[in-house]
């Protein structure tokens, strides 16, 4: 049996509203994965949308770092992390590690919705 793909949300503040929104639109598809979040974003879909959902720490006390270490060990195939690229972050070199780590490992990783639609419709997941 095919071990479940695992997908990663995150949503820095200001973007947690299109986040809701992104996976309003796509649960279908999204519900055939499981999702693991950081914990302010994932609790928002759990409260929200009734989305099952793994909870990692909240972004800026160690979150990010958390699903960064998930895909170095392989076990997330995407992350849609929707950035607002016009607030600085205290958590700057985690979200950087992230990044990078998804570069290094080649998983997608889609920094705003309309990145997270095309992975979904390319069917890349």
């Amino acid at each position: 049996m095919e071990e479940q793909k695992t997908v990663a949300l995150i949503a820095h503040d200001g973007k947690k509203q299109a986040m809701l929104d992104f996976v309003r639109e796509h649960r279908q598809v999204l519900e055939r994965y499981e999702l693991v979040a950081t914990h302010t974003t994932g609790k928002l879909l759990r409260d929200d949308l009734g989305m099952k959902v793994q909870l990692m720490l909240s972004g800026p006390i160690g979150g990010d770092a958390q699903i960064a270490a998930q895909v170095a060990e392989g076990r997330i195939e995407a992350v849609f992390f929707f950035i607002d690229p016009l607030t600085a972050q205290p958590h700057d070199p985690d979200i950087n590690t992230l990044l990078r780590i998804c570069n290094v490992h080649e998983v997608p990783i889609a920094t705003n919705p309309a990145t997270a639609l095309f992975v979904i419709s390319a069917r890349a997941l």
